[in-house]
């Protein structure tokens, strides 16, 4: 993909979402309702990609990956209503006899980059969320997850247009022309380094922009601790995914008694 093509996607996304489909709350429960079915109707073709990118046993994949999106959509299913209603807020004495209240709008377009080390929870979960706040999104998955990258473009090609959720696939091209184009909204998750880059291009546009970048993770066990549960949870968070989890213990601070 360059940068004229990046610049179709966006402008087509963004054209679709000026028509006012996608605010609907109707509307943003049925898209969440089709891409559950989709995805338990796909669970084993996704189980083989993470099997093919990252060695993920089905247990895992559906224990740290798959369950939590399907988790999402249905809490999004549940609370949607009263996440989208109008409400009330104070109203300040000018303005006395009027009735004041806030109410929660989609930014627009959105961009999604997600990562290598949980590849389709990463790139689903927070379209689940923008999906639900009545968005459309453009989802780029890490080139170093191919399979499941092509699992997330088949799942989402069979449940929306490319005007209204896209994926884009590809590598550090994609990339760059992606981040030439202006959205509303960008979440980014990976290392500080790349975070720094997207930033940096977001600011271009004066666009907000929600980076979940790695770092070091301490785990602090003091005098009151149960030593033997707490090294199990040490272990298991340091183990889990390979260790390739944001908040993986990176050292102990540990009482001294």
């Amino acid at each position: 993909m360059d940068s004229r093509q990046a610049e179709f996607v966006v402008s087509s996304q963004r054209n679709f979402f000026r028509t006012g489909a996608t605010l609907p709350v109707a509307f943003r429960l049925k898209a969440l309702k089709k891409l559950y079915g989709a995805i338990e109707a796909r669970q084993a073709e996704i189980c083989d990609a993470l099997k093919h990118d990252l060695g993920k046993s089905e247990t895992e994949s559906y224990m740290c990956e798959i369950g939590l999106v399907l988790s999402e959509i249905t809490y999004m299913r549940r609370h949607l209503r009263k996440l989208a209603g109008a409400r009330t807020v104070p109203t300040p004495l000018a303005q006395f006899a009027s009735h004041s209240f806030t109410q929660p709008v989609p930014y627009g377009n959105v961009l999604i980059m997600s990562p290598w080390n949980y590849p389709f929870l990463l790139s689903l979960e927070p379209l689940v969320d923008a999906i639900a706040a009545g968005n459309t999104a453009i989802v780029k998955p890490s080139a170093y997850a191919p399979a499941t990258t092509r699992a997330i473009a088949g799942l989402v090609a069979a449940c929306f247009p490319p005007e209204f959720v896209a994926v884009v696939t590809g590598g550090r091209q994609e990339n760059a022309a992606l981040l030439e184009q202006k959205f509303d909204l960008i979440f980014f998750t990976g290392s500080q380094a790349v975070g720094k880059v997207v930033l940096r291009h977001a600011a271009e546009h004066l666009t907000p922009a929600v980076l979940e970048l790695g770092g070091k993770s301490p785990c602090i066990v003091d005098a009151s601790a149960d030593l033997t549960l707490a090294a199990k949870r040490i272990v298991f968070g340091k183990f889990l995914n390979c260790g390739q989890t944001c908040v993986a213990p990176d050292y102990i601070l540990c009482h001294g008694t």
